[in-house]
C-alpha cells in the first residue's frame, strides 16, 4: 500500500517583495556562475505570478518555460518539485502525479520567510539536481 503523505502545512504569506526577489535572483545567479551553468531562473510570488525571470548566457530557450513551470509548481503545491519527480520515478500509484498539471522535474523550491511561503524559485538548464542546487541557493538567500 502506498504511503499517505499529508499536505504541507506551511501557509501562504504576503507576496515576495521585489527587493527579496532580487536578493534570491542574485544568489541563484552567483551559484550558477560559480559552476559555469547557463540556466534560466524564474521567481514567482505566493500566488504563483511571475515576478522575475533571467535567462543567463548560453541557457537553452526551452529553459525559460521550464523554469517558470517549476517555480509555479513549487508555489502552488507548497513543496519542492523533487517530490513529484520522486513520485513518478516510483511508478505505480505515483504516476497519478502526471495528471496534476505540475512540473515533475527537480529544480523548483518554495521560498519561505517568517514561517510562510512568499514565493518560489524555479531553475532549468542543467541536470535536475543541479537546477535544484541553484534554486536552493536563491531560496536560502531570503530565509
Amino acid at each position: 500500500m502506498a504511503q499517505q503523505v499529508a499536505p504541507p502545512s506551511t501557509p501562504y504569506g504576503a507576496p515576495i517583495s521585489l527587493d527579496a526577489a532580487k536578493k534570491a535572483m542574485a544568489a541563484a545567479e552567483a551559484e550558477a556562475a560559480r559552476n559555469g551553468w547557463g540556466v534560466a531562473i524564474a521567481i514567482v510570488d505566493s500566488g504563483a505570478n511571475l515576478v522575475m525571470l533571467h535567462r543567463l548566457d548560453n541557457a537553452q530557450l526551452s529553459s525559460v518555460r521550464i523554469a517558470e513551470a517549476k517555480a509555479k509548481t513549487a508555489a502552488e503545491f507548497r513543496r519542492p518539485t523533487k517530490v513529484f519527480e520522486d513520485a513518478v520515478a516510483g511508478g505505480g500509484v505515483g504516476l497519478r502525479v502526471l495528471t496534476f498539471g505540475a512540473s515533475v522535474a527537480e529544480g523548483g523550491v518554495p521560498i519561505v520567510s517568517g514561517g510562510t511561503i512568499i514565493g518560489a524559485i524555479g531553475v532549468s538548464g542543467v541536470q535536475s539536481h543541479q537546477d535544484a542546487q541553484v534554486a536552493q541557493a536563491g531560496a536560502d538567500a531570503v530565509r
